[in-house]
């Protein structure tokens, strides 16, 4: 026997049914908008900067105001587990962390609610093609994507709910939209009639007739309008299915993310996120469910991030011109492609390249090998900073690039900006530890000291701190090794054979080794210490990188 919680329009309208056996973990996820809707926050945000985000709904960037002082409730849509996952969800899900991260950076408590969509129609091909189970097929693949998420630095949200665990949400929300008018039965199916809701269309700005046949929509002859979509499917032979009111069936696509965030987060909450190919017609769709179940239904804040290209073309499975993140991985960092994808503001097409992966690493390399050095030299000093003991100049740097942080972020998360910005307390770094004038610069370490943190800070916030400067620098030569095809005693052996050549005066033999190792990545580093290697963009790629578009 199941109990009830009745919660309606304010501000919920679903009926959320809780069975008896429902376990500790689901009960707690339901009763989790209790923090969203209390009146009376623990600590009030009260944030230096106004944070302004771009809203998809005005076509403007909106200041961000949350609905309950203090508290944000965000709902992004996940993936479809059928397969591993490419750069371009990579994409998706670093943009929301850079979101959550600085939400929570500015004080908001989060309730960051991520789905996972396990019932599906490519999720019943592919394991039908594998003769395997489609619910533990996607049980599989949602592990392997948390384990990505993990591998780019992606917080966890604060619920990853799945579909297979919401039927009694997800049929309650179709019961509430038959009972409003604005969906009809046809031999076990369940339909949305478009033509009851007149705002559809105000997030796209499409028209009815844009609704594109092949993105999940049915063509069936016996709906009412050919853009009508399906609520409830019926059963088919050899899929699995759920018992309803209207005979063995599964939910279509969009009313998951429907009754989703309104199981967690209720019918009005701050943010709606995904990437720009949501847009129409999912979120339009969701748009139209929500409000059919209640006419209350608000969210503040639709959001999407641009696409990822491969020569100018949008990234995707379908398309099969995709790259898994694991693929990337194998042979970059993934910091170096998480800061790829913060490279190009998140709203931008971002157009993948080896270039631009070289491109980032390098440039990890060179942020993590300046803070290695700084962290190596302060550890061997003990100096409590006071405010006043920092030279004016270095106050100025420090000031000046907070101040770029948070007014970039703030408006609309400008992370390129961001990114520049850094080069200037990282050059002051180099100039201290490496050149002759900043080693004998009067409170050399405070300064060291107020500029590392700085960095340490923003990187956190970032999502680009990792446990060990050390630890990821050696990952980073053992990626560039790898790409490179070439062993690190390999490189070291050509180090000892250019040394000989240049002690012997071979001067160009000595310029073929070097070169022959720059033109795969490797770059050697000469000093009164002697010389190291350290990875680089390889020499034709630097080509590419100076030629005119």
């Amino acid at each position: 026997m199941a109990t009830t919680l009745f919660k309606f329009c304010k501000p919920f309208a679903i009926p959320i049914r809780i069975p008896t056996s429902t376990t500790t973990t689901t009960k707690r996820s339901l009763i989790i908008r209790a923090c969203l809707t209390s009146s009376s926050p623990s600590q009030p945000c009260i944030p230096s900067h106004k944070l302004w985000l771009y809203n998809t709904m005005s076509k403007n960037k909106q200041e961000f105001k949350p609905k309950v002082e203090g508290k944000v409730g965000m709902y992004v849509c996940g993936v479809t587990a059928y397969d591993l996952s490419h750069i371009g969800h990579a994409r998706v899900y670093v943009t929301f962390d850079l979101l959550y991260r600085y939400l929570r950076h500015f004080g908001y408590q989060v309730c960051y609610v991520r789905n996972f969509t396990d019932v599906d129609d490519k999720i019943i091909a592919r394991a039908n093609e594998l003769g395997e189970d489609p619910i533990s097929l996607s049980r599989r693949y949602c592990e392997e994507f948390q384990r990505d998420m993990v591998y780019l630095h992606c917080l966890p949200p604060s619920f990853e709910p799945r579909v297979s665990d919401h039927m009694l949400q997800i049929i309650d929300m179709i019961k509430q939209i038959l009972n409003n008018g604005y969906a009809y039965r046809i031999d076990g199916d369940v339909y949305f009639n478009i033509d009851k809701f007149p705002e559809y269309g105000q997030l796209s700005g499409r028209k009815l007739e844009d609704n594109r046949a092949g993105e999940r929509v049915a063509v069936d002859s016996r709906k009412k309008n050919p853009a009508d979509f399906a609520l409830w499917k019926s059963a088919k032979e050899g899929e699995p299915f759920w018992e309803s009111p209207w005979g063995p069936g599964r939910p279509g696509w969009h009313i998951e993310c429907s009754a989703m965030s309104a199981a967690y987060l209720g019918y009005s909450f701050d943010i709606h996120g995904g990437g720009v190919d949501l847009v129409f017609p999912h979120h339009e769709n969701e748009i139209a469910q929500s409000c059919a179940a209640c006419n209350q239904s608000n969210i503040s804040y639709w959001i999407h991030n641009g696409f990822v290209t491969v020569d100018s073309e949008k990234m995707s499975k379908s398309l099969g011109n995709f790259f898994t993140i694991r693929q990337v991985i194998d042979l970059y960092h993934p910091l170096a492609l998480r800061l790829f994808l913060m490279g190009t503001h998140y709203r931008s097409p971002i157009n993948y390249s080896d270039v631009q992966l070289e491109s980032a690493s390098d440039r990890i390399f060179y942020i993590y090998q300046t803070l290695h050095d700084c962290e190596n030299v302060l550890s061997q000093n003990d100096v409590a900073i006071r405010v006043d003991s920092i030279p004016h100049d270095i106050a100025c740097c420090v000031d000046s690039f907070q101040d770029i942080f948070m007014s970039a972020m703030s408006d609309d998360l400008l992370t390129p900006v961001v990114l520049a910005a850094m080069s200037e307390p990282l050059k002051t770094i180099n100039d201290l530890l490496h050149t002759r004038k900043g080693k004998k610069q009067e409170l050399r370490i405070e300064s060291l000291t107020a500029l590392e943190k700085i960095i340490r800070n923003v990187l956190t916030i970032l999502g680009m701190m990792p446990q060990s400067y050390s630890e990821v620098l050696q990952q980073l030569r053992e990626k560039a090794l790898k790409r490179a095809k070439i062993t690190e005693d390999q490189v070291l052996k050509k180090i000892e054979e250019r040394t000989a050549a240049r002690r012997n005066k071979e001067f160009e033999k000595s310029d073929a080794i070097r070169k022959d190792l720059a033109v795969v990545g490797i770059a050697l580093m000469d000093s009164a210490d002697g010389t190291t290697w350290r990875p680089a963009v390889p020499l034709a790629l630097q080509e590419q990188q100076l030629s005119p578009v």
